[in-house]
C-alpha cells in the first residue's frame, strides 16, 4: 500500500489594496524622500572661513611696484587698489599708510575709504585709516599692515 498524500487546500492571495488615491510609487517616492532628508540632516558643514591671505606671486613681492598716484589718495581718506589687494590710506597730510584689503570677518574685499574708515560692504565691518584696527565689527582682527613708500609722486610696495 502507498502511503496517502495528503495535500493542503490551494492558498490563494488576496491582493493588498492601496488606500484610494495613493499609489505604491507614491509611497515608495515618499519615503526615499524622507530617507534623503534625513541623511541630509547628517551632512557637515565646513562653516570655517580661512581668511589668510595667499603669498604674494613674484611680481607682488617686489619692492617698487607702482599702486597709485600720492595725489589721489585724499587726506582722511584712501583709495582701494583692487588689483593688488591693497588699500592706501592718508590719515594726515604726507603720511601714507597701506592694509590688505581682504577683511577678516569672511573674506570679502573692502570696498571704499569714508568717513576715516575702511569700510567692508559684506557685513559692515569698519577698520582705522591709521592703523588698520577694527572700529566697527564683525571682523576679529586688524587689517594687516602692508609696507609702502612714497617715490616721487607715485605710492609704490615695499
Amino acid at each position: 500500500m502507498i502511503p496517502s498524500r495528503e495535500t493542503e487546500p490551494a492558498m490563494t492571495e488576496t491582493p493588498v489594496e492601496s488606500p484610494p488615491g495613493i499609489s505604491r510609487r507614491t509611497v515608495a517616492l515618499g519615503a526615499c524622500v524622507v530617507a534623503g532628508a534625513t541623511l541630509s540632516g547628517c551632512t557637515a558643514y565646513d562653516t570655517s572661513v580661512d581668511t589668510t591671505e595667499p603669498e604674494p606671486t613674484a611680481s607682488e613681492s617686489k619692492a617698487g611696484v607702482a599702486l597709485t598716484a600720492a595725489a589721489d589718495v585724499p587726506v582722511g581718506g584712501g583709495v582701494v587698489i583692487k588689483k593688488h589687494k591693497i588699500v592706501v590710506t592718508q590719515p594726515e597730510e604726507g603720511e601714507f599708510k597701506a592694509f590688505s584689503s581682504v577683511c577678516t570677518h569672511q573674506g570679502c574685499t573692502v570696498a571704499e575709504v569714508a568717513g576715516r574708515t575702511i569700510n567692508c560692504p559684506c557685513h559692515g565691518s569698519r577698520f582705522s585709516i591709521t592703523d588698520g584696527s577694527v572700529v566697527a565689527g564683525p571682523a576679529p582682527k586688524s587689517l594687516p599692515p602692508r609696507a609702502v613708500t612714497v617715490d616721487g609722486a607715485q605710492i609704490v610696495s615695499g
